[in-house]
């Protein structure tokens, strides 16, 4: 069984996004986010658990989604996540094994290894998926971290409650 968190942390690209970044003639660049994962979110603040993104990357996009989903902690730019994910565990008081963490790749490896649960979507890497707890059987971008968080309400008979 999987003990409720305390935090839910998530990487952005090939978790959130199919982890592809478009760009048009003039420079801009485009993710496709899924609007599936808010519900993953949504789950969250109902039951008071505060959530978090850490990504590599730096850009407005995320920033703008974040900020849409009222995300409690954005960390971008990020080479060194268990770092961010410690220090943010200080400041609130909790343990490593008190975070749900989610990512689909190297630089995420460190951290699903510490998380109290861990997981990656279907279309991670075999080397990543070997080491995680929960492996969605969506891909990135079609609703992984959705389906990660209700793995973990499921199976603390909770999403029955949220959903009615």
């Amino acid at each position: 069984m999987y003990k409720l968190p305390k935090l839910v942390l998530t990487d952005i690209d090939g978790v959130w996004t199919d982890g592809g970044m478009y760009y048009d003639q003039t420079g801009n660049e485009w993710k496709k986010f899924n609007t599936s994962d808010s519900a993953g979110v949504l789950f969250c603040r109902k039951l008071n658990i505060p959530v978090g993104i850490i990504t590599g990357e730096d850009t407005e996009i995320v920033k703008r989604r974040a900020s849409k989903l009222s995300i409690d902690f954005l960390f971008q730019g990020i080479n060194n996540k268990i770092e961010v994910a410690q220090s943010l565990c200080r400041e609130l008081g909790i343990e490593l094994n008190e975070v749900a963490y989610i990512g689909d790749d190297i630089a995420d490896l460190s951290l699903l290894r510490s998380a109290g649960i861990s997981g990656a979507p279907q279309n991670a890497p075999n080397y990543i998926k070997e080491q995680v707890q929960i492996v969605t059987k969506k891909a990135g971008g079609e609703g992984a971290f959705r389906e990660f968080i209700e793995t973990i309400l499921i199976d603390n008979n909770l999403l029955e409650n949220l959903i009615s």
